[in-house]
């Protein structure tokens, strides 16, 4: 979700405890009117709001001892929930699943989101990025407010039981504490996550139990990017955030701030060209961006400046006082210097320093995933088609966005449209 890209979140931190979920007088797993949502995500949470509030009974099943624990890491940094840009460029942030979403969004678009975060009590603000947070700047009270909203009518959630698939007859098989039992819902709403930051709730093990629709691979999205650093910068700049910077690759530069870490680099202006950067990656093994050090100076200036005699100065204190670089910047020049470019090639080195990315880093510390179930399995009421009364929403479908508020608001806005499908359908079936 959006704040992991907080370089803080990779380095360990705990996420804060959840709230514990309300329990409503359980029902009888087959009891005929019980509606079944699998996964207590941003998605699941909104789906099994949007069905009870039509007067269905809800029950949200949950792998995890407490709720929506990748929701209450995205909030340690700043709750992200949307972004303010027109409906047209944000939807085009969605790539080749924006025609999918489409539909689901603009049906809930970012200022619906906002409102409803304000009617939980809520109020949200546009940053100067245009980026849209709760003012509380974290999750945790928004998400006690939810469940107390959830409570009130009468979704009941139960924890600690984890999807294995269906039964012959096709009951939910759920693996408890006590062991294996068997639900037989209604209508089922999966809303079963992505596979990055598994320590959280979702691994993305749920593929094995649908095997018969097509299935994209997991792989890492809005992730860092591995480097073979010398000794140098692994010891002494892991760690270290470079800020007022570009990235750039393949005509695309973005600005913003990385931070070095021992096996490459991560961070905001990484994260947003990293799909770009992963599948250069993938098609020809190789990817070089480049990184301008000093994006406020035009390259005319960089060489007047280098150009001003030295007076016996060491390359790190020109650079320093000439061009204002902070150590970690000088080190990665130095660092292309002993690759071989040469002094000859400084300008250049400030304005576009290549990166030569090895690989991705890995779903355990991506943000999100791409992958996942292809959209050619749902029809337009986010239903499987092979199996009736089977619904899927959120990051299980195949889709991937940049962070800024894009992420969460496909959850949502995607968990609301399963759950207006389910209502179509089971008044359909009456």
């Amino acid at each position: 979700m959006e704040a992991l890209d907080d370089p803080r979140h990779k380095r360990g931190v705990q996420h804060e405890p959840s709230p514990p979920p309300h329990q409503a007088p359980p029902q009888p797993p087959g009891h005929p009117e019980t509606l079944a949502v699998l996964g207590a995500g941003p998605a699941g949470l909104i789906a099994a709001e949007t069905l009870a509030a039509a007067g269905q009974r809800v029950v949200v099943y949950d792998r995890m001892p407490s709720v929506a624990r990748k929701f209450l890491m995205a909030g340690r940094g700043g709750l992200n929930l949307t972004h303010s840009e027109p409906l047209p460029a944000f939807l085009a942030r969605y790539g080749a699943a924006e025609a999918a979403l489409t539909p689901a969004i603009t049906a809930f678009p970012p200022a619906a989101l906002a409102q409803w975060a304000e009617g939980l009590g809520q109020a949200v603000f546009t940053g100067s990025s245009g980026r849209v947070f709760p003012r509380a700047m974290k999750a945790s009270p928004l998400l006690r407010a939810w469940l107390a909203r959830l409570a009130g009518l009468g979704v009941e959630i139960r924890t600690r039981q984890e999807w294995r698939g269906f039964a012959p007859d096709g009951a939910l098989r759920l693996m408890t504490p006590a062991g294996e039992v068997l639900a037989r819902p209604r209508a089922t709403l999966l809303a079963l996550g992505g596979a990055s930051w598994p320590r959280l709730g979702a691994d993305g093990g749920w593929m094995a139990a649908l095997p018969e629709q097509p299935l994209s691979p997991w792989r890492p999205a809005n992730m860092g990017f591995r480097i073979a650093w010398s000794e140098v910068l692994r010891t002494r700049f892991a760690g270290t955030p470079l800020k007022r910077i570009s990235f750039s690759f393949q005509g695309r530069t973005v600005r913003g701030e990385a931070v070095l870490t021992r096996d490459g680099i991560e961070g905001g202006a990484v994260y947003a060209l990293s799909t770009a950067l992963r599948q250069a990656l993938e098609e020809s093994g190789e990817a070089m961006p480049t990184l301008d050090l000093r994006p406020d100076l035009d390259a005319e200036d960089v060489a007047r400046r280098l150009d001003a005699p030295r007076r016996g100065q060491s390359l790190s204190a020109f650079l320093r006082k000439g061009l204002g670089l902070p150590p970690v910047s000088i080190a990665l020049v130095q660092e292309a210097l002993h690759g071989g470019a040469t002094q000859a090639d400084l300008p250049g080195l400030i304005k576009a320093l290549p990166l030569r990315l090895v690989a991705p880093q890995g779903l355990e510390r991506a943000i999100s995933s791409a992958g996942g179930l292809g959209w050619a399995a749902l029809d337009g009421r986010f239903m499987i088609r092979t199996r009736p009364g089977l619904f899927a929403a959120g990051e299980m479908l195949d889709w991937e966005a940049p962070t800024g508020g894009y992420l969460l608001q496909a959850c949502f806005a995607t968990g609301r449209a399963a759950a207006l499908g389910m209502l179509d359908w089971l008044a359909e079936q009456d």
